[in-house]
């Protein structure tokens, strides 16, 4: 059965606490990743961040009443993040990231790797072996040898240009009167 250590990007890429927001969305876009782990200044774990918690901190920017919503996660990629004006991009990303780190054994089955991701509702696991970190799984790892393309890449370039998707409203029987 193959494990975590079959299907992880490895090597990590990391952010720093002290990176501000702007610095972020840019790292995200150029590598065309959408999540990282963060480091303090000493390289120690911190937490991770995402393009989730880049959205969260606009969305509360502008509409500080607002709930977070993750309908829009589904759509969203870093490429997209040039369109998003961010009015506060100096802020930090010790700030907007997420404290909790989720770790796993590189020994991990993948059958287990997606229940805890499912129960979890996260979409990135770092792969750790005796307290170092390895690699990470994603949500598109398993995906990706679910589809039968598990050809792993060795590390993630920018992201490609998705085809444009047409969108089209679905539409219902009419209503009988």
């Amino acid at each position: 059965m193959k494990t975590a250590r079959d299907v992880m990007i490895h090597p990590v890429l990391a952010v720093r606490e002290s990176w501000t927001v702007h610095e972020l969305a840019t790292f995200f876009t150029e590598k065309g990743i959408s999540g990282a782990p963060v480091l303090d200044a000493a390289g120690r774990l911190t937490g991770v961040v995402s393009l989730t918690d880049i959205v969260d901190q606009v969305t509360r920017d502008r509409e500080p009443d607002a709930r977070p919503s993750r309908a829009w996660e589904k759509r969203f990629n870093p490429e997209d993040l040039r369109g998003l004006a961010i009015e506060d991009g100096g802020r930090l990303v010790a700030e907007i990231m997420t404290p909790t780190i989720f770790t796993i054994p590189d020994t991990t089955p993948l059958p287990k790797i997606a229940r805890t991701m499912v129960a979890g509702r996260i979409h990135r696991l770092l792969v750790t072996r005796g307290g170092h970190v390895l690699g990470i799984v994603t949500t598109l790892d398993l995906l990706r040898e679910l589809a039968g393309m598990g050809q792993k890449p060795a590390r993630r370039g920018p992201a490609p240009k998705r085809p444009q998707a047409t969108r089209t409203k679905a539409t219902r029987p009419a209503k009988k009167r």
